[in-house]
């Protein structure tokens, strides 16, 4: 970037093991900014909290479950949260409040502010989390995609109004 390009507005998406909610959240939200026009302007990304899964694909049944409502999370890999990513990063949007807690931990005290829980941009659902569907059946992960496409579309409202790009 240059000074007459403005910095993208980056978006960095925790859980666990960075396996099912942020890589869905990821993907959905990556869609929503392309379909919105702002990918120059709006970077994503996920990781997770533990290093359980460092450098494996999402979940086959996020990807599977995504897959059915058009979002690709195919190319992305499981990564680490650092103490450099609140650094890097605008927001930093856990998916529950043990990955709050975790993530908190590795916080620089400057950067809190960019810790935040995704639950908080639903618009339609009411939950304080995205709720860890690894265990579970198949209405888990679809349970995951509906929290994450309605707090996508608050997400984008919030951003928009971040860029300047909304009242």
């Amino acid at each position: 970037m240059n000074a007459l390009t403005p910095s993208p507005y980056r978006i960095l998406f925790v859980c666990m093991g960075n396996i099912c909610r942020s890589p869905t959240a990821h993907g959905v939200f990556e869609a929503k900014v392309r379909e919105a026009g702002l990918a120059e302007r709006v970077e994503v990304d996920s990781a997770g909290t533990h290093n359980y899964h460092v450098g494996a694909p999402p979940d086959h049944r996020s990807q599977a479950h995504a897959q059915r409502r058009g979002y690709d999370l195919s190319n992305q890999r499981a990564r680490q949260l650092t103490a450099d990513d609140f650094e890097a990063f605008d927001l930093v949007l856990v998916m529950d409040w043990d990955n709050h807690v975790a993530a908190e931990r590795l916080c620089p005290p400057r950067h809190i502010r960019k810790l935040r829980r995704f639950a908080e941009f639903c618009e339609r659902h009411d939950s304080p989390i995205v709720p860890d569907p690894y265990q579970g059946g198949p209405d888990g992960f679809e349970h995951v995609l509906d929290l994450v496409e309605d707090g996508s579309e608050g997400l984008l409202a919030h951003v928009k109004r971040q860029l300047g790009l909304a009242p």
